[in-house]
């Protein structure tokens, strides 16, 4: 064969290996685009699921009425000032 007929076949080849390269790279990103898909809803429900799962866990407490404690008054005695204003 000669040389101008194997370059021709060599690039045919070359063109069609090309080809090939870029359909495997297209499917490849389409089912790369799936899974992120897939694990964005996956998290986006597991986010849901999770604050959902805190407010079920919490409980309303009940509330225990304070005991105040006793304090002892002192007689109250007139305040000097004040009787000395009027």
């Amino acid at each position: 064969m000669s040389q101008k007929k194997l370059v021709k076949q060599l690039m045919k080849k070359l063109d069609k290996l090309e080809s090939d390269r870029e359909k495997l790279i297209d499917k490849l990103a389409k089912a790369l685009d799936k899974l992120e898909e897939k694990e964005a809803t996956k998290k986006i429900g597991a986010k849901k699921k999770v604050v959902k799962k805190e407010t079920v866990k919490k409980a309303p407490t009940k509330k225990v009425p304070r005991k105040k404690p006793v304090v002892k008054k002192k007689p109250s005695t007139p305040n000097p000032a004040a009787e000395s204003q009027s």
